[in-house]
């Protein structure tokens, strides 16, 4: 089994709905009818450096991730 590393957060005010991080992280991340971003589940390790690109490439630095120990 994985160890969580955290999960995703959206900033909704920020978020413009562009879609990006889904490209990047379709495991866990979809989008709405809109197309803003639905977040689906806790990040695992092996999953940590798409999650870290997918919030460093948001235009809008609209997703951010918090780690279990609440630290981004």
């Amino acid at each position: 089994m994985s160890r969580s590393i955290g999960t995703l957060r959206v900033d909704w005010p920020a978020c413009r709905a562009r879609g990006l991080c889904a490209e990047l992280l379709p495991e866990h991340v979809v989008l709405d009818e809109w197309g803003y971003p639905v977040v689906a589940g806790d990040l695992e390790a092996q999953t940590e450096p798409a999650a870290r690109e997918a919030v460093a490439a948001c235009p809008h630095r609209a997703l951010r991730l918090v780690t279990e120990l609440g630290r981004p």
